[in-house]
């Protein structure tokens, strides 16, 4: 995988914890975890980033982000948000997904992100519509990501929000926060080496 010196750039804009994509406010089970006794160690937080990484990202927002990312037009798109709706079982990761996605998609739209801005129409409309790994495509194709660098920005904001949850609740400080995206980058790196079927 190689990028140009733009859009390494654009991942480091895109990736970072301080672009306003609305997943900080929500810590995708971290916290529940935390409050059940269930993620007291930095060990068991890798292990946690792993698990969502290897069992819900690569399997289910890597793959409707793809879906998303190469549909021919938006009402394809809306068929792969609905989709997402429909797979996601759990209502808190829904209606997170559903907020995250919604955040990002008002950036990508005051951004002035075309593909963006006529989507949100659609999502004002369709409650099921708005689910974040959708979004992201929609954000990153106005971005002018290719799609490996749009799943790479995904997975990366993945693990700095699940490890920027655990530092604010304070079961990890910042330099063995540091430590557990260090450890992620391996497991990312290895997922994002084998493409998922369709």
């Amino acid at each position: 995988m190689t990028f140009t010196p733009t859009t390494a750039l654009a991942l480091l804009q895109y990736g970072d914890s301080a672009y306003p994509a609305g997943g900080f406010a929500f810590s995708w089970g971290i916290e529940g975890l935390a409050a059940d006794g269930l993620l007291d160690t930095p060990h068991e937080l890798d292990a946690t980033v792993a698990t969502h990484l290897t069992h819900r990202w690569q399997t289910s927002d890597r793959v409707l982000l793809r879906r998303a990312f190469l549909a021919a037009d938006l009402e394809a798109v809306a068929a792969t948000d609905r989709l997402a709706e429909a797979s996601t079982w759990a209502a808190e990761m829904r209606e997170g997904s559903h907020r995250a996605g919604k955040a990002l998609l008002g950036v990508a739209v005051k951004l002035g992100g075309p593909l963006s801005t006529t989507y949100r129409q659609m999502v004002s409309a369709d409650s099921r519509l708005g689910h974040l790994p959708v979004v992201q495509a929609l954000a990153y194709r106005d971005a002018g990501l290719t799609l490996e660098a749009a799943e790479l920005v995904s997975g990366w904001t993945l693990v700095t929000g699940l490890v920027s949850a655990a530092t604010r609740l304070g079961l990890i400080g910042h330099i063995e926060a540091q430590r557990s995206l260090t450890r992620a980058r391996d497991t990312l790196a290895a997922l994002l080496a084998d493409t998922p079927a369709p």
